[in-house]
C-alpha cells in the first residue's frame, strides 16, 4: 500500500459520512495515472497553486482598485483568507479539507483586472456576456498550460463555478467555500473600508453587530463557530436564523456604504472605459492576441469575442494598464 492509499484509508476512517472520499471522485474528464504520494484532491490543489492565474491574483483588485497602501487586501489575499476559514470550517465538520482548500484556491482564477467593475465592463460588452465564476472554470479547463487545461476533478470544477450567492454545489466542501467566500469579504472589507477612512466601526448598524461582534474577530468567530454548530452531523451547510439575518444584513450595508460609494470607487469610470476601449481594439485586431489564444480560438472554434474577453480578463491590473497605454498613448519620439 502506497502513501496516497493510506491517506484515502485514513480518510474512510476519519471523516463524517457526509464529506467527500477522495477514492469516490468522478475523476477526470482526461484519465491520468494516479499519484503514488498525493490524493485526486490533493493534486488538484497542488495544480490552481502553480497556475499562473494563481499568481497573477496578487496584483488584481479586490475592492480598492491599485491601492497604495501595502495592509489593503487584493484578490490573492483575499483568496487565501477564503481557504483559510473554508479549511477551518471543514476541519471541525470533519469533511474534506484538501478538496475545499482546491475550491478555495480555485474560485477567483477568473476574475478580471479591477475586480467587479471589469466584470461589468466585460458582461456589457461582449455578447455572450461574462461572469467570473463561469471564467474561473474556463480557466480551469483549458486556458491554462497552453490550451490544455489543468484537469481537475469534477468535484473542484463544481465546486469552483457554483461558489456564488445563487450556486448550488453538489458537495458540502463546495457549499462550505461558498458561505466562506461571503465570511471573507464582508469581513476583511470591513477592515479596509475603516483603513481607507470611508466609516469606522462605530458606522455599523448596531442590530447586526449586537448579533455578530463589535470588531472583525469578533464577527469571524460568532459566524464561522455558528455553522459549525448548526451543521455539525447534518448534510447541509447551515447558520442559524439570527446570525444568518445579521450576516445578509450587513452584506447588504456594505453594498449601500462601500461598494457603490463615491470614494471608494471614484476610479471605476476610468477602469470600464479603459477595458471596454482594450476589448474593441483586440477585436478589430485579433491578430495581436498571444498566439496561444489565436490557437485555442481556432482549435476550439471560439467566437473571437470570447477569445478577447479571455485574454483581458487573465490580465492584472497593472498589465492592463500597460497594454492600453502602449495602444492608446502617444510616446515621445527618440532618435
Amino acid at each position: 500500500m502506497d502513501i496516497r492509499e493510506k491517506q484515502e484509508e485514513l480518510e474512510k476512517q476519519n471523516l463524517s459520512p457526509y464529506a467527500s472520499l477522495s477514492v469516490n471522485s468522478l475523476g477526470r474528464d482526461r484519465w491520468e495515472e494516479e499519484c503514488d504520494v498525493r490524493t485526486v484532491y490533493q493534486r488538484d490543489r497542488d495544480r490552481i497553486l502553480h497556475c499562473k492565474s494563481f499568481r497573477r491574483l496578487k496584483h488584481k483588485t479586490q475592492v480598492f482598485l491599485d491601492p497604495e497602501g501595502d495592509h489593503y487586501r487584493t484578490r490573492l489575499t483575499h483568496t487565501l483568507e477564503v481557504s483559510q476559514i473554508a479549511r477551518s470550517i471543514s476541519r471541525a465538520l470533519r469533511l474534506n479539507e484538501d478538496l475545499t482548500e482546491a475550491i478555495a484556491l480555485g474560485h477567483d482564477l477568473g476574475h478580471t483586472p479591477f475586480g467587479h467593475a471589469g466584470e461589468r465592463a466585460l458582461n456589457e460588452v461582449c455578447s455572450d456576456g461574462f461572469a467570473h465564476y463561469k471564467q474561473s472554470l474556463r480557466v480551469v479547463e483549458f486556458l491554462e498550460k497552453d490550451g490544455k487545461g489543468l484537469n481537475l476533478t469534477k468535484e473542484v470544477r463544481d465546486g469552483i463555478l457554483n461558489h456564488r450567492t445563487a450556486g448550488n454545489p453538489s458537495t458540502l466542501e463546495g457549499k462550505v467555500v461558498r458561505i466562506a467566500d461571503k465570511i471573507a469579504y464582508i469581513n476583511h472589507d470591513i477592515d479596509d473600508a475603516i483603513r481607507a477612512g470611508i466609516f469606522t466601526e462605530d458606522y455599523i448598524p448596531r442590530e447586526y453587530a449586537e448579533v455578530l461582534g463589535y470588531t472583525t474577530k469578533a464577527r469571524l468567530n460568532t459566524m464561522i463557530n455558528d455553522i459549525i454548530r448548526q451543521s455539525e452531523d447534518k448534510p447541509d451547510i447551515i447558520m442559524s436564523e439570527e446570525v444568518e439575518w445579521a450576516m445578509k444584513n450587513l452584506r447588504k450595508f456594505m453594498f449601500e456604504s462601500l461598494y457603490t460609494n463615491p470614494k471608494a470607487k471614484s476610479e471605476e469610470k476610468k477602469a470600464r472605459k479603459l477595458l471596454i476601449e482594450l476589448y474593441g481594439y483586440y477585436l478589430e485586431n485579433i491578430q495581436e492576441l498571444p498566439e496561444t489564444y489565436i490557437k485555442i480560438m481556432e482549435e476550439r472554434n471560439e467566437k473571437p469575442e470570447r477569445i478577447v474577453c479571455d485574454y483581458i480578463a487573465g490580465m492584472s491590473d497593472s498589465y492592463c494598464v500597460s497594454k492600453f497605454s502602449d495602444i492608446f498613448i502617444p510616446m515621445s519620439w527618440k532618435q
